[in-house]
């Protein structure tokens, strides 16, 4: 009975809440938000929903910490010798990266945009948007551009995704799909949509979101004088 009781403590000190925020991780990306649970994550980490519970108070704070440790590896790589505008480029698409690897990250953002993640987004790239001599008045605007672009399109990104894996449908087949059903609309009504249907089969997703990104920063740097 001791050795069964010491066997358990050294499990139990052995769990940290880093450990709990990587386990959490895997199951959410494995099966959604809906498989986070606390049983499957005391099964995964072969302990009792007790434990976990020493370290986060419920799911919505297991959530907001696995989001965050997402989001804090996307904005604290390093970018040596980038300017701020490619600096912006680079974190933008990581988040793009991200958010397409792990889809629930973005449905976690936009439920809580006042804790710790959504922040070290804003302190990130707020202080790419001084160091382009943005002016006082306007950085709060600038940067809430661009943070609604990021999330966003990377969120919709993540959620075509979602749909064509719903459907069994390779990337090529459900974009083929879509664009057959622009192509068939009202030439007088769509017309616009009709001539870009054979661009939409072809695109890339991650290079169409950096042109935006561009663009953002084209009208930002213009408005400023740079």
């Amino acid at each position: 009975m001791v050795k069964k009781a010491r066997g358990v403590q050294r499990r139990e000190d052995s769990l940290s809440r880093e450990r709990i925020i990587e386990a959490s991780i895997e199951l959410l990306d494995s099966s959604g938000e809906s498989g986070l649970t606390f049983r499957a994550l005391a099964e995964r980490l072969a302990t009792g929903p007790g434990a976990i519970y020493w370290h986060v108070e419920n799911k919505s704070d297991l959530l907001s910490a696995a989001c965050d440790a997402i989001v804090a590896r996307t904005m604290d790589a390093p970018l040596p010798s980038a300017t701020p505008r490619e600096a912006i480029r680079a974190l933008a698409l990581g988040m793009f990266d991200a958010i397409d690897d792990h889809p629930w990250v973005g449905s976690v953002l936009a439920r809580d945009p006042a804790q710790l993640p959504m922040v070290r987004m804003l302190e990130r790239i707020g202080q790419q948007i001084r160091a382009l001599d943005v002016p006082d008045d306007a950085q709060w605007t600038t940067v809430s551009a661009l943070l609604s672009y990021i999330l966003g399109v990377s969120g919709q990104n993540a959620a075509n995704a979602q749909i064509a894996r719903e459907r069994d449908a390779d990337r090529s087949h459900f974009l083929d799909e879509v664009a057959s059903v622009w192509s068939q609309l009202d030439p007088d009504d769509y017309p616009f949509a009709r001539s870009v249907a054979k661009q939409l089969r072809d695109h890339d997703d991650r290079a169409d979101f950096l042109a935006g990104i561009d663009l953002i920063l084209l009208g930002i740097e213009s408005a400023h004088g740079r």
